[in-house]
């Protein structure tokens, strides 16, 4: 990870390696907590957020998920995020990724966690692509996970929450121990779900395909690119959507704030369309990088100037 000069915790802006929280913070031990990922492109006019507005909901509306009252408003977890990218003074020459994040401190122990105090954080580095520059060109390897997505009978998947990522990492560790780049997992009826950390769509004859929101996130960067699709006059459909189904589509892809717009070039050994990435996804993908540096002016209402 490259480090940066500060991250902001509570109102306060801390040294990067002073950034620190006592062992017995409670989310620490209990996993009750919520954060967003969120990137900042640079553009012709400087470093822009992409839709901080919508991230910033979605983290309190996270927190509402899990009971947790939060300490910042939205307005002032806005400028939080703004002000650490300026007191930050990032080159200019990478995408930043920013990660919000409120947790319940040191105070108290035990499960009942409202008398435990509300923290928050800010923290931004330099980060490129998460699944590398070469998966946005020639797509990567995808393995169906053993690890059933957290259903909802047990656990809140609207919510961006600490303790639903275990599930995530174990079909992560898994798809990587098995010599794949991403983990794919299905939900409790067997249907589709997401990635580890990143939602899927497939192309079948022209038609863009993704699953619903059942059982995940309400993703950020799903519905932009419905909106791309759409003003390309694609046809969309959400639609639940099994793991043959994708062995025999033309096309597929991940979207995630850090996984941006990434080809699946194979699942499970199975190889998708023509094995590299496809003329739909090319177009999307081309048409995703446009609006969030800064390339697209009818999309310049969804980014946010640090200057």
């Amino acid at each position: 990870m490259d480090k940066a000069k500060y991250i902001w915790m509570d109102g306060e802006f801390k040294n990067w390696d002073d950034a620190n929280v006592h062992i017995l913070t409670h989310t620490l031990h209990y996993g009750n907590g919520v954060f967003e990922g969120t990137r900042a492109y640079p553009t012709k006019k400087g470093l822009a957020i992409f839709k901080l507005k919508e991230h910033t909901k979605r983290l309190l509306n996270s927190a509402k998920i899990v009971a947790i009252k939060p300490n910042c408003t939205q307005e002032q977890l806005e400028e939080a995020q703004l002000e650490l990218l300026r007191k930050n003074e990032f080159s200019g020459n990478s995408s930043v990724y920013i990660r919000p994040l409120i947790y319940l401190g040191y105070g108290v122990m035990g499960l009942h966690h409202t008398q435990a105090p509300v923290n928050t954080a800010v923290a931004a580095w330099e980060w490129g692509a998460y699944l590398g520059d070469e998966g946005l060109e020639k797509g990567i390897k995808v393995k169906t996970s053993s690890i059933v997505r957290n259903s909802v009978k047990s656990t809140f998947g609207k919510a961006k929450a600490v303790a639903n990522y275990l599930n995530s990492q174990m079909a992560k560790f898994e798809a990587l121990e098995a010599g794949y780049e991403e983990a794919l997992m299905v939900d409790d009826s067997g249907f589709i779900a997401e990635g580890s950390g990143e939602c899927i769509f497939i192309v079948r004859d022209g038609v863009l395909i993704t699953p619903p929101h059942d059982n995940s996130l309400e993703s950020i960067t799903q519905a932009t690119v419905m909106e791309l699709a759409k003003d390309k006059g694609l046809t969309i459909e959400q639609r639940n959507i099994t793991r043959d189904e994708i062995y025999i589509c033309d096309e597929a892809f991940f979207t995630g704030t850090a996984a941006e717009v990434t080809p699946i070039n194979s699942l499970d050994s199975r190889v998708i369309g023509n094995g590299s990435r496809g003329e739909i996804t090319k177009m999307l993908q081309e048409a995703y990088f446009d609006v969030v540096y800064g390339r697209d002016e009818k999309y310049d209402h969804y980014l946010t100037y640090i200057n």
